[in-house]
């Protein structure tokens, strides 16, 4: 397509989008709110944005995109630049070439090969890395004696590279296991206690639901860190030079002639008994890796709030707008359009904005809404608004997320991720209620999903947070949510047909915008703050006046 052509395609779909029709009554908006969050969706996820990656200039379309939305209604601009704020990033690929993993135990040598048995990180610290060293294995690398668990008891892992499985004990709290089964968590404590090396290995049960092969084809898609003033990665964690994962079925080949073979150590994980131990042999590891340095932007608009004194305040409401880009092809198709992930969420976002911006008052506390960039590269648009925020830090009340509302039947229910946590329970539960939405419980406590989207970053600023997601209850009692939502996880989730086709039922779309409206309108109305529960696992991890 020629850049003329691209020009006017990208304008004629703004305009079209952008325009109200004139003389709408408020029932008529309401009743249109279908309408409006399927145009920003069709839009957000088409092809000629080409997955939206953070960096790239699909992403900055949908940029310019969301802030044309947020100037059209009013709202404040309330970035560096505008709308947009700046993020300074790294993009590092992994090479194929360089890279090598091989194993020495007994006079014997392996060879594993690249993509089919193991995947090499991109190293944002060193052009190229190789080192040769014992090996140690280290659980799941949790340390938390107070809860009884300690994977580095009895081994040293000075100089080693440890081997260390993926996800935290089963029998810690759901909080307790999403907080320790972070890679980040992981790779912080390995580094200092002196790793210089990582071999992750996967759940085998999970590597059947999906199998290694579907990721590790896109084993060349950048990773990303936030840059900090000096040009270096945030949270890259330079001792650990080389890591990589390994295919679950060969951790038989790694664990032989150990005190404990691959099926031994799986079989202690799911019953909660790891202990680290030393294994014999050196490995010897390599990479090279390709960085450059790159930019993005999240997108942020202000609704100033009119109490002479919570004005100062802000509710933030967010959602993810980057996806994944231009990966591997599946069945011909390279486009990853994050429709559902997480084009929808920020359709959501910004029917929400219309609501609560052409609402008859304005709220008491001021309200942010912010499209972030980077999620799928770790959160790092939340991370790099959180720490330098256009407002005050300490005027930060709460955050509302959005992100991957999967609403493929008419729903009656919303799982509200976190609300445990906080004196936003009391919020959300009445909002749900006022707007005859039914909250039901989340039905896959086990995937984590509260440290896993933009909230946590908020949360990790010590700021009460909570997540709406799609419920699994249908309007027609023949219709299986639980079913539909395993569905779009196991067939579309972080693959191209992620797309516009989808069945999306834009009506309960529509609903989850106005009960996230009226949480966030009511948050700005109550004159306390949010604050943690007494005794909450969060509230004693990172709660903490927020220094400006």
């Amino acid at each position: 397509m020629s850049s003329r052509v691209c020009f006017t395609l990208v304008a004629s779909l703004l305009l079209a989008a952008c325009s109200d029709p004139q003389g709408q009554s408020a029932t008529t908006a309401d009743t249109a709110a279908p309408g409006r969050i399927e145009a920003d969706v069709r839009f957000l996820a088409d092809d000629l944005l080409e997955g939206r990656e953070a960096g790239t200039r699909g992403y900055d379309l949908a940029a310019l995109y969301v802030a044309s939305q947020f100037r059209k209604l009013g709202l404040a601009p309330a970035a560096n630049d505008g709308f947009l704020q700046p993020v300074p990033l790294l993009r590092a690929r992994a090479l194929r070439e360089g890279a090598r993993f091989a194993l020495d135990r007994d006079g014997a040598h392996s060879e594993f090969v690249f993509e089919d048995d193991y995947v090499v990180s991109a190293n944002f610290n060193e052009a190229a890395g190789d080192i040769t060293a014992p090996l140690v294995f280290v659980g799941q690398a949790v340390h938390a004696p107070e809860l009884g668990q300690d994977h580095f008891a009895g081994v040293d892992v000075r100089g080693k590279i440890a081997v260390v499985l993926a996800n935290a004990p089963s029998n810690l709290s759901n909080d307790e296991r999403a907080f320790h089964a972070s890679r980040m968590e992981k790779a912080k404590l390995l580094a200092e206690r002196g790793a210089i090396g990582t071999i992750s290995i996967g759940d085998p049960r999970d590597e059947e639901k999906r199998p290694w092969a579907m990721g590790a084809k896109n084993w060349g898609s950048a990773g990303m860190r936030l840059r900090d003033a000096n040009g270096r990665a945030v949270d890259s964690f330079p001792a650990l030079r080389v890591r990589v994962s390994l295919r679950a079925a060969l951790a038989q080949t790694l664990f032989a002639g150990s005190p404990h073979s691959a099926d031994d150590v799986f079989t202690m994980m799911r019953e909660n008994r790891l202990q680290a131990f030393d294994l014999p042999g050196t490995a010897t590891l390599a990479q090279a890796t390709h960085t450059e340095t790159a930019e993005s932007v999240n997108v942020v608009a202000r609704l100033p709030g009119t109490d002479p004194t919570l004005a100062a305040e802000h509710v933030v409401l967010t959602a993810h707008l980057d996806h994944l880009g231009i990966g591997a092809a599946v069945d011909g198709d390279n486009i990853y359009n994050g429709a559902i992930d997480n084009a929808l969420g920020v359709a959501v976002l910004l029917e929400a904005a219309r609501r609560m911006s052409t609402a008859p008052q304005r709220p008491a506390r001021s309200v942010l809404f912010v499209a972030l960039t980077g999620e799928e590269k770790g959160l790092l648009g939340a991370q790099h608004f959180v720490a330098t925020p256009p407002v005050p830090k300490s005027s930060l009340v709460a955050n509302v997320n959005m992100d991957m509302p999967v609403v493929l039947g008419d729903l009656v229910d919303v799982v509200p991720v976190g609300i445990e946590h906080s004196s936003l329970k009391a919020v959300v539960e009445t909002a749900a209620r006022e707007s005859g939405i039914v909250l039901s419980p989340d039905p896959k406590p086990e995937e984590t999903v509260f440290v896993r989207s933009d909230q946590y970053a908020f949360i990790r600023a010590g700021i009460p947070a909570v997540y709406l997601d799609g419920g699994v209850k249908g309007r027609d009692p023949h219709f299986d949510g639980l079913a539909s939502l395993d569905g779009f996880l196991n067939q579309h989730y972080h693959r191209p047909s992620d797309d516009a086709d989808q069945p999306i039922h834009y009506p309960t779309a529509a609903r989850i915008a106005a009960v996230n409206a009226l949480i966030g309108e009511r948050v700005a109305n109550t004159p306390e703050r949010p604050r943690w529960n007494d005794g909450d696992f969060f509230a004693r991890m990172f709660a903490a006046p927020a220094a400006d």
